[in-house]
């Protein structure tokens, strides 16, 4: 395979100190490559030093001569933010004819009328594909790709699952979504103690590889040490005899010990520094046989506007943990704040006499900017100030950060504060509202194991394909503007596929569709996707991929009819 970048020595350092050093791989053709690794440990950094848009502090980068890469990024630039999607794809590519990104425009979903729409005024959704259409438009042998699935629904988060299989580059994708990268990637990178860890594993085979790894690690770290106590031992108790009977050559084997236990913990297996901290969720149950009832209503963003969806009477109890899955706009937040400003109101009726709720807000707007750390956990619960420091130490915050403010946090960090303070105050129903959108990989997991210990009962809104199935036992789904309940997360998301086909059954590997009044560009688009598809048709059947076969069918089925064949 040849070589499309390969990296020396490369390190860099930020404010707060040494994000990673002495980086060394080559990246090749055909490798998709999931980029892990905990938040602040620079995988955006490290991506913007790949694409050359940041110098390396140490070290270099060098893409081959032939290698064009296009990386992209986590937000709209503020430069296309007011310029038409037509508009923002042509300048990505001086000199673009205008068909060709009409023709990209419309393959990725966007019709006629939205491609005159400005970048603004698009949904998360519709700024990864924009993104992705202003990298394609160059034809980049790689991409680079900065958390493309953050605030994805699940049918777009599908249709991203969908185009990267079928994309015939390479790929370096940052993501905390194990699902996506476990169904798109062959090889991993895990960044983790300012190093770069390398497996020709996807995801979630490399991350059990690397625990093994550790495992051995820390078996091989404790032989050491006790070898290290041994020949400590032995070299004090020769200078002991050294100093009692004045024997110089016991002292001189004593002092040759002393630097044989200086070089073996030189050489001790270094062991990995871990997460600053685990997630924790307690909460009580109530002994009775609902802690909500709804009736049949309907749920409204606002009061004066029209609802969103209206669901039946249902009943949530103690240990119920209900998923509740939908599109973006759906109504899923709405539902939820619904029934948090029901519960302040103390009199609506919906919920047990006893039931403690808690409420998490996506915008994480419950925490006050204006608060410390310390007084910001106060309104969750009664405490003094040893275990309000206690608690912050335990989440990963030192001391000397306790007098800080609440505004100077990160998004990860203020998520890490709020569940501090739902812990603490011991809820018997939650409500979360996109929990996952701050934490990384090691987060959703806990997130997950500390929701199937929660003895209270919760509604999570998530597009976590992963977290649903590993926590929830209940699922609601909302499409086409009714709340219904369904069995397993599989039975939902297929339903929820179906209400958004007209954009899965779009062709979504890297699209060379082009206008009708050029046949020989039809041709060659027409024999690409036969050739994909049977190429794909002659695998195992494990390792193919059904969806993609279809909209490439149905692909070669409208150019074989604009060839009139």
């Amino acid at each position: 395979m040849s070589t499309l970048l390969s990296a020396h020595a490369v390190g860099y350092e930020n404010a707060f100190g040494t994000l990673f050093h002495n980086i060394n791989f080559s990246l090749k053709k055909g490798d998709r490559i999931g980029l892990l690794g905990d938040n602040g440990t620079g995988k955006s950094t490290l991506l913007k030093i790949l694409s050359g848009e940041l110098a390396p502090g140490q070290g270099s980068v060098t893409p081959a001569s032939s290698c064009l890469l296009a990386r992209i990024e986590q937000h709209l630039p503020t430069e296309i933010a007011h310029a038409t999607l037509l508009d923002a794809v042509i300048a990505r590519q001086p000199g673009c004819e205008r068909w060709r990104a009409e023709a990209l425009l419309d393959s990725l979903g966007f019709t006629a009328a939205q491609q005159q729409q400005t970048a603004a005024t698009l949904s998360g959704g519709q700024h990864m594909r924009l993104l992705l259409a202003r990298a394609l438009i160059i034809q980049p042998d790689l991409l680079l790709l900065d958390e493309p699935s953050n605030h994805l629904d699940l049918p777009m988060l599908l249709w991203l699952e969908n185009f990267l299989n079928g994309w015939n580059g390479s790929f370096v994708l940052v993501s905390h979504d194990s699902t996506l990268l476990d169904r798109v990637t062959n090889c991993s990178w895990i960044l983790r103690d300012r190093s770069l860890q390398l497996f020709r594993l996807p995801c979630s085979a490399a991350r059990l590889a690397l625990a093994e790894q550790d495992q051995a690690d820390a078996q091989r770290h404790q032989a050491e040490q006790r070898e290290i106590e041994r020949v400590e031992k032995s070299a004090k108790r020769l200078a002991i005899w050294g100093r009692t009977y004045d024997n110089e050559g016991l002292s001189r084997k004593a002092q040759q010990m002393d630097k044989r236990v200086s070089w073996l913990k030189e050489a001790q297996t270094t062991l990995t520094e871990g997460s600053l901290w685990q997630l924790q969720l307690r909460g009580e149950a109530l002994d009775a046989d609902r802690v909500l009832a709804l009736p049949e209503m309907r749920v409204y963003p606002a009061a004066d506007a029209p609802a969103l969806f209206s669901l039946p009477a249902l009943q949530v109890k103690s240990g119920d943990r209900v998923a509740i899955v939908g599109q973006n706009g759906s109504g899923k937040s709405s539902l939820l704040r619904q029934l948090w400003q029901a519960y302040q109101r103390a009199d609506s009726g919906l919920f047990h006499p006893r039931a403690h709720v808690g409420y998490y807000d996506q915008s994480l707007q419950q925490l006050d900017d204006a608060l410390t750390l310390h007084e910001a956990l106060l309104p969750f619960a009664s405490l003094s100030d040893e275990q309000c420091k206690m608690a912050l130490i335990a989440a990963g915050f030192p001391y000397l950060r306790h007098r800080q403010q609440v505004a100077s946090l990160s998004g990860g960090e203020r998520a890490r504060l709020l569940f501090v303070g739902l812990t603490l105050a011991r809820y018997s129903l939650l409500l979360l509202d996109e929990p996952t959108n701050h934490l990384d990989m090691v987060g959703k997991e806990e997130l997950a194991q500390a929701l199937n210990q929660y003895e209270g009962a919760v509604l999570l809104v998530s597009h976590d394909r992963s977290l649903i199935a590993s926590c929830c036992n209940r699922f609601w789904l909302i499409a086409q503007q009714q709340l219904s309940e369904w069995h397993n997360p599989d039975e939902a998301t297929a339903r929820l596929s179906q209400v958004e086909q007209p954009l899965m059954a779009r062709p979504t590997s890297a699209p060379s569709i082009v206008p009708g009044g050029d046949e020989d560009a039809l041709f060659d688009a027409l024999c690409e996707l036969e050739n994909k598809l049977a190429e794909d048709v002659s695998r195992k059947a494990k390792h193919q991929k059904p969806a993609l076969q279809q909209a490439w069918r149905a692909e070669i089925a409208r150019l074989k009819a604009l060839l009139q064949l």
